[in-house]
Formats: structure tokens, C-alpha cells, sequence
């Protein structure tokens, strides 16, 4: 679908750091707008696909703190006054946000569509898991703590009236708007890749696997905890403010790899016997990139992985194994189980799952929704699976 030339188009993303979920999400509004303004709070060049990196970006006063992608994420409290973005010439804005860039005001009378990653879990739904970890508790007391999250989630709720029209990325984070915006949403799954994950028709070896940054709240320690009692091995790449922790806490039988490219990912997920998945996702690429390589996955039955896993014991054609508590003695079970039960998964399975959410279906229902708002007439979008 080709794109009205005269179209003005304000993209809005949090920020501009590395290639992760948000920016796979971002690089086909950039290819489709190649000439739109994109406000970010940061931008770090050369980080994102050169269809971002050739946009018309404009960070915020932020950027040029020496160094800034090093520490960003100790400046929430500034965050607001940074993203106080007022968009003056547009006919569309479209805001990809899971932290401040919903905030951005549209002219009168156009559209801000928010494509919601989740509200701000920082101050919602997580803050004990992302302040308990790094040190930020020890400065301040806990009080100033609460005090400041409230008024940080007083702004979010105030923000959420610039948005004309909520997009969710999954059931679950549509329920979290409600929740904290009392809006409702749209739901359009993000894309997987399932041109470039896919499988080798190899067997797969024996060691269990993880892909994602390492943050705490993901409760990779889990994983790793359950894998040395049970003397399996496991493999780990990322990278993340937990991952000094991790190694601390980790024996023999655990190698990290640190960050890797998109390559060697591909080929670990073609080799592993299963991803193991311990936390609770907005929604979660990575199981799916691993279900099209044939690759099952073990993890935490809530958020979104229960939308794109079959599990073992419910489905008929199960495409991986959940565990009900985020406990040492949960995750033994579940890979122990899924062990006993491994003539039940087929990598075919698994590769028709992942493809129910390929690429060209996110770009064929998120430019139906925006060019149906840019008309007039929004129409409901139907879930992927």
C-alpha cells in the first residue's frame, strides 16, 4: 500500500539505543514515511536500522549529556520535562511508547495514535523489581521513592488524554490500559522475522537456552538456578544491568555469551532444546523468533506468553511448557515435564505458530488501522491468533 505523498507524519519513540522489540516495531513506519520528523528522548547514532537512522530524528535536551546511553534510565524522574513535545505541523502522529513518548501533544483536530508497548512499568506494575536491584532504594528513602512514582504515574494518566486512539501489543497490556488510562485498545501483535528464524532440520543438542537483555525483573536467575540443580547445561546470550549478578550466582554448567549478533542467535535457536522464558512479557519476540526456528519454549504462563505459546497439556499440538509460580521449584518441574514429553513437539508446530505473527501481517494491520483513522472511519483489527 503506497503512502499519500501529502501525508505529514510525526513519529515518537522513546528513545533510540540499540535494536530491540520497540525499534522493529518503529522500522516500518520509517520505511513507509521515509521523510518524517521522529522525536526521541535519545539517540544514539548508529544504533537503530538505517531505515530509523534515516529519518529527520530530533532528541531532547537529554542527548547531550556525555554519555547519556550509559545511564539514562536513573533520569526517569526528568523524563516528563524532556518529552514536553508539541507537534505543530502534522495531519498524523504516531507515538510507539512504553515509557514518556505517548506524552507528545497533537495539533487540534489530528490523530495521536499511541502504539502501547505497556504503560509505564516503571511506576505501574514493576517498580519493585526495578528499583530493589539497582542501588537506587539505598539513596533515597523509600518514601521519596513512592512519592515520586505517584507523581510520575499522576502524569501518565494526565498524558494519556493527547492520545486519540490506543493500539496495544498484545491482550495483555490492552487490560493494563484500561487498568491505568480507564481507554480501550486495539490490538496488533508486533512482527516476528520468520523469513530470517527458521529452522535447519538438524537435531537439536542438549542445552537449554536464553536471548534477551538481563534485567530483573526477566527472573533469568531462575533459569539458572533451576538448570544447576537439575546438572543441565545452559547457554546465555545478553547483556543487562543483572548480568554481573547472574554470572556471580551461576556454576559450570551456565557460558554467557554476552551479546550477540542476529546470526549467532539464529543458530543457537536452531540448535537448543528449548528457551527458557522465566519471566512476565508485554509480550515477548524472542519465543516467538524461537517457535520459527522449531525451538520450544519453557516459561512463565502470564503476559504475553500465554498468547503466542501452546502449552504442553492443553493444546494438542504444544509448542512449549509453562509454569503456574516464578519459583526455583516451578522451573524444575516444567522442564522435567517437558523432558517426559519431548516426542510431543514438533518443530512444524512451532513454525506455524511463529508465522501467525510474521511481518507482512503487522504492516498490513497497523497501515489498514492508521489509514482508516487518517479517513475518519477507524476499524476494529482482529488478533493474529
Amino acid at each position: 500500500m503506497d503512502a499519500p505523498q501529502r501525508e505529514r507524519v510525526v513519529l515518537v519513540h522513546d528513545w533510540l539505543t540499540g535494536t530491540r522489540g520497540g525499534e522493529k516495531c518503529l522500522e516500518p513506519l520509517c520505511r513507509r514515511w521515509p521523510d518524517a520528523k521522529l522525536l526521541t528522548l535519545l539517540h544514539k547514532r548508529g544504533s537503530v536500522p538505517p531505515a530509523i537512522e534515516g529519518t529527520r530524528v530530533h532528541p531532547s535536551f537529554l542527548n547531550a549529556l556525555p554519555r547519556v546511553e550509559k545511564y539514562y534510565r536513573y533520569l526517569l524522574p526528568v523524563m516528563p520535562f524532556a518529552a514536553g513535545w508539541t507537534v505543530t505541523d502534522a495531519d498524523l502522529v504516531v507515538s510507539l511508547s512504553h515509557a514518556v513518548a505517548k506524552s507528545a501533544r497533537p495539533p487540534k483536530g489530528v490523530p495521536h495514535v499511541c502504539y502501547c508497548f505497556t504503560p509505564m512499568r516503571y511506576a505501574w506494575h514493576m517498580q519493585e523489581a526495578y528499583f530493589r536491584e539497582t542501588g537506587f532504594v539505598g539513596k533515597l528513602k523509600a518514601r521519596a521513592i513512592d512519592t515520586l512514582l505517584g507523581r510520575i504515574r499522576e502524569w501518565d494518566r494526565r498524558t494519556a488524554s493527547r492520545v486519540t486512539h490506543f493500539v496495544a501489543i498484545s491482550n495483555t497490556v490492552r487490560d493494563r490500559i484500561r487498568d491505568c488510562y480507564d481507554r480501550d485498545a486495539a490490538v496488533i501483535y508486533p512482527p516476528v522475522d520468520t523469513d530470517f528464524y527458521t529452522p535447519s532440520g538438524e537435531p537439536r543438542e542438549d542445552f537449554y537456552l536464553v536471548v534477551s537483555a538481563l534485567a530483573p525483573y526477566k527472573r533469568f536467575d531462575l533459569a539458572i538456578d533451576a538448570c544447576a540443580r537439575l546438572g543441565k547445561k545452559l547457554v546465555v546470550i545478553g547483556s543487562g544491568q543483572h548480568a554481573t549478578k547472574l554470572k556471580a550466582s551461576a556454576g559450570p554448567n551456565v557460558s554467557f555469551l554476552g551479546w550477540q549478533p542476529d546470526e549467532v542467535i539464529r543458530d543457537h535457536l536452531r540448535r537448543a532444546k528449548a528457551l527458557l522464558f522465566p519471566g512476565e512479557e508485554d509480550f515477548g519476540i524472542v519465543p516467538l523468533e524461537s517457535q520459527a526456528c522449531g525451538c520450544p519454549v519453557i516459561g512463565f504462563g502470564r503476559g504475553g506468553l500465554a498468547e503466542t505459546v501452546r502449552p504442553l497439556g492443553e493444546a494438542s499440538e504444544p509448542t512449549g511448557a509453562f509454569f503456574a509460580e516464578q519459583t526455583v521449584d516451578a522451573v524444575c518441574e516444567a522442564i522435567e515435564r517437558f523432558e517426559r514429553a519431548l516426542d510431543r513437539f514438533d518443530p512444524r508446530a512451532a513454525r506455524r505458530q511463529a508465522v501467525l505473527f510474521r511481518k507482512d501481517r503487522f504492516e498490513q494491520e497497523l497501515f489498514s488501522f492508521l489509514e482508516a483513522i487518517l479517513q475518519g472511519s477507524p476499524t476494529e483489527v482482529r488478533k493474529a491468533a
